[in-house]
């Protein structure tokens, strides 16, 4: 792989450069994959990002998603709600601070709504659908229709929600 030695905290913006720095290629193995994940990480952190690495970061995590999706494939047959977001963060590295960050809300409300003390909004649900690349719905709890009997006004209680 033909790299150049670049400053750690500075990428350069030309998408041409950047394949400079690490050219984008199909993800064979955990080490191009963990390099890959590293230099989309370097390029979330940046404050805001030129044409080129936009471009860039996309092709990156299109290609990091494809391994991910034969290597590590997600049974997700029961999973949802905060689960499935538990099991997100986890895989992503991120702690409840990180989610808070990433809502841009208080950092003391991502553990709370990972202890299912506070809920998501609608904003919430989907800003968490756009970072790990999923549909709104993996996020809300399922609700169990088979709870409600029969003749009874459907009124949701938080046992009938299944996590």
């Amino acid at each position: 792989m033909s790299t150049i030695q670049t400053d750690k905290t500075r990428l350069p913006g030309r998408l041409e450069e950047l394949g400079q720095v690490m050219m984008p290629r199909a993800i064979e193995n955990d080490a191009v994959y963990q390099e890959t994940v590293e230099m989309i990480d370097r390029l979330m952190s940046m404050p805001k990002l030129t044409k080129g690495q936009e471009v860039y970061l996309e092709t990156l995590v299109q290609l990091v998603q494809a391994y991910e999706a034969s290597h590590y494939p997600i049974e997700a047959g029961d999973l949802g709600g905060i689960s499935a977001l538990l099991h997100l963060l986890q895989e992503n590295g991120m702690s409840a601070s990180d989610l808070a960050r990433l809502l841009g809300v208080h950092v003391s409300m991502g553990s709370k709504i990972l202890n299912g003390e506070r809920s998501l909004t609608v904003e919430h649900l989907l800003k968490l659908a756009q970072r790990f690349r999923v549909r709104p719905e993996l996020f809300m709890p399922r609700y169990d229709a088979a709870a409600q009997q029969p003749g009874r006004k459907a009124k949701h209680k938080i046992a009938d929600w299944k996590d």
